[in-house]
């Protein structure tokens, strides 16, 4: 009831006197803390997190995967020219109760062969995982590919104890000419192959098999910016040519085969961008007799490249 002061809680006691051991607190409080940490030393501060940044990229530089899921090459005859390739086929799957003949027991070798899981799956299974594609009961899965950073071509260089040969392709856009750049990079001693990230052909299944196995042992990276890339190769002492029809040197003059040289390559049909021919230090033509004014960007590569490799050796 009201006024009665012995119901609990009734009082509410409050002390405006010195709590025991506040003096302590108090001096504790008004103590220094030390010097301020340098920003770098910060956790929350930008500077803390760009040094953390640069760390990462000093311990390693991480290979950039391919965009999305995993590629399905579907039917009998891709699927055994696959595995002939040397591509990095992660499984093959075979329909259950699919007819035996030779091409499945050659899938089923080359399989055993290269170590390649082989799955036996039902036919609705097959037709789900290859999204109703024409499989004939065999269908392999593949991998992303994961690309290289653009400098681990100098590093593999500089291993080799060579001067870099680089090639860069412009906008190629048929994965079979990425393919075919990729092989004869690797048969006449390039040290890898550049491709844009964007409107250009990536690593696919068709571009493995057109390598005929040489994407197994030739790095391909992507960058972002295939101009601001040349600059930085040639930032590094790559001088950079880059193939053209009207170029101003021909290709059996050019006398800067046997150093540090990027080799550009232009697209199918457009050939070499504005800007990416303004960034080359030298615009090189490969004659020919006839009226044929091009080759495709497959051909022209490996021509070029013979041309480099034997003027290396010569020198």
């Amino acid at each position: 009831m009201p006024g009665n002061s012995q119901r609990k809680g009734a009082i509410r006691k409050t002390s405006k006197g010195p709590t025991a051991g506040s003096g302590g607190r108090v001096r504790r409080g008004l103590e220094g803390k030390g010097p301020t940490p340098k920003a770098k030393d910060r956790p929350n501060h930008k500077a803390y997190k760009a040094a953390q940044r640069t760390d990462r990229a000093q311990a390693g530089r991480p290979r950039r995967r391919a965009p999305g899921s995993d590629e399905w090459v579907a039917g009998r005859n891709p699927v055994v020219e696959l595995l002939r390739s040397g591509a990095p086929v992660a499984a093959v799957y075979v329909a259950e109760g699919a007819e035996r003949d030779g091409r499945l027991r050659e899938a089923f070798a080359l399989a055993a062969e290269h170590a390649v899981s082989l799955m036996e799956v039902s036919r609705g299974e097959l037709d789900r995982l290859t999204a109703g594609a024409v499989h004939q009961g065999l269908a392999a899965r593949i991998p992303a590919y994961e690309y290289a950073h653009p400098d681990d071509l100098l590093d593999r260089a500089a291993e080799a104890g060579e001067p870099p040969l680089i090639v860069a392709l412009d906008s190629v856009t048929d994965p079979r000419n990425l393919g075919a750049v990729v092989r004869s990079a690797a048969g006449f001693g390039a040290h890898g192959v550049v491709v844009p990230e964007r409107r250009a052909a990536g690593m696919t299944a068709a571009a493995w098999k057109t390598s005929a196995g040489a994407a197994a042992r030739t790095p391909v990276a992507q960058t972002v910016n295939l101009v601001r890339q040349l600059k930085a190769y040639q930032q590094a002492g790559l001088m950079v040519v880059g193939l053209a029809a009207d170029g101003e040197v021909s290709l059996p003059d050019l006398d800067l085969a046997d150093g540090p040289l990027v080799v550009v390559v232009g697209s199918e049909g457009g050939g070499l961008g504005r800007l990416v021919a303004e960034t080359c230090d030298q615009l090189v033509s490969i004659p020919m007799a006839g009226d044929l004014e091009s080759l495709n960007a497959g051909v022209a590569a490996s021509v070029a490249l013979y041309a480099v490799a034997q003027a290396r050796a010569a020198g």
